[in-house]
């Protein structure tokens, strides 16, 4: 499927190499297509590991064995195939994905533990053992490549391949980040959903890796979505190779651990964004900021509800001012909520204040700011009566008919 680029795309930027980090790409041709769709990334020795997973009842045997994995806090290898996602696939499925395992660590001398897969494509295809296995020999022995190849390799209906950057200052030692992702459709908070990889020299405790991903994941990759669908396959994991050479970062009283929580924040809100600006179909860019709610938690899910609405998904696709349909969503998520204090805006103009229509509002400004492609949409739930409410933000994309098309031709 030849898709043109997303009109929200943006530029892959320059990342630095990630010592202990070694990328290659290869063909094992799980689809009928002329591109490498295999991505092997080889990590030394004592790299540290941190993961979070799909809540999906029909988790993948790539994401039940990746939960395991992320218990021992180690990894040496990430083997990532793209056109198939071995999901609903049974036992079958399980043994594909353990013989690459054992494949890759039989040439890596580790413990197949230490390798991790990931699948992304199809649901309901066992993955074909014989085209695996001939992929990760041409990967193993491949020249390596850069970040944009290995994020091309692991595309599916993306239209531009999607990395972020950042660095930080571990008190004398600079440590860089590296992320690349995957995603567009069968997007919807429970987790993640997408697939997405993050390296760094950093050296970091696994359990403490972990608690920063946890949180970093909250405030990033659970607060996008697409079209409210959760997939069967997503995964975020984050690989620290320790080879920057700073004191291992153990907890927030270790030097430099509030600077690297800062860059994994950044790395982690810039590809969860680049997902959303290739949501399929999409034509806008919307991010919706919830205020004044009884709690954080309160305002993200209301901000969801907003979000994965069709009605508000396709009225700001047609550039329609209808905070009606905000009012809507506010009132279906389920969370304390008073419709006399309800205040709903965009693009920073006030459109309803505390539960009434603003006398004076002039809706040209708005219509306006709904022609672009940068879409802000506030809503102020007004129950905030301590100055410590909840706030949110949230991010999604328009509803056109392309998502339609898309997805009805997926398949072929």
């Amino acid at each position: 499927m030849d898709l043109a680029a997303s009109p929200l795309a943006q530029p892959f930027p320059d990342m630095p190499a990630i010592e202990g980090v070694t990328l290659r790409v290869a063909r094992a041709q799980y689809k009928e297509w002329d591109r490498c769709d295999l991505t092997f990334v080889e990590l030394a020795e004592g790299t540290s590991l941190a993961g979070v997973f799909t809540q999906s009842a029909c988790a993948s045997s790539e994401v039940e064995l990746g939960r395991e994995q992320v218990q021992t806090g180690t990894a040496r290898a990430l083997v990532v195939n793209a056109g198939n996602s071995n999901a609903f696939t049974g036992f079958r499925g399980r043994e594909a994905v353990e013989a690459i395992q054992t494949q890759v660590a039989d040439r890596l001398d580790c413990a197949a533990s230490d390798v991790l897969v990931s699948s992304t494509g199809v649901i309901g295809v066992p993955l074909p053992k014989d085209k695996a296995r001939e992929g990760v020999a041409n990967a193993l022995t491949a020249e390596p490549c850069g970040w944009e190849d290995a994020a091309a390799t692991i595309n599916t209906t993306d239209t531009f391949n999607k990395g972020a950057h950042a660095s930080a200052m571990l008190g004398s030692t600079r440590v860089e980040l590296c992320g690349i992702i995957k995603g567009s459709g069968m997007i919807a908070p429970d987790m993640a959903t997408m697939l997405g990889y993050i390296f760094t020299d950093a050296d970091v405790e696994p359990q403490f890796l972990q608690e920063l991903l946890n949180a970093a994941n909250l405030q990033t990759f659970s607060c996008i979505t697409v079209d409210g669908d959760t997939s069967t396959s997503d995964t975020v994991l984050v690989f620290a190779t320790g080879k920057a050479g700073n004191a291992q970062i153990t907890g927030w009283d270790s030097p430099g651990a509030d600077a690297f929580a800062a860059a994994l924040n950044d790395v982690c809100r810039n590809l969860a964004q680049l997902v959303v600006r290739d949501g399929e179909g999409a034509s806008k860019f919307i991010t919706i900021r919830v205020s004044g709610a009884v709690d954080d938690d309160s305002a993200r899910r209301i901000g969801l509800a907003i979000a994965n609405s069709p009605l508000v998904k396709t009225a700001i696709a047609g550039e329609d001012a209808n905070w009606g349909r905000v009012v809507m969503a506010v009132g279906k998520a389920g969370q304390p909520a008073d419709r006399d204090r309800l205040s709903i805006g965009f693009g920073g103009v006030w459109a309803a204040r505390d539960g009434v229509p603003v006398d004076d509002y002039d809706e040209a400004p708005v219509a306006k700011h709904l022609k672009g492609q940068e879409i802000d949409i506030a809503v102020d739930m007004g129950m905030d009566t301590s100055g410590t409410g909840g706030s949110a933000t949230v991010w999604t994309c328009d509803l056109t008919h392309g998502y339609i098309s898309i997805n009805a031709d997926y398949r072929s």
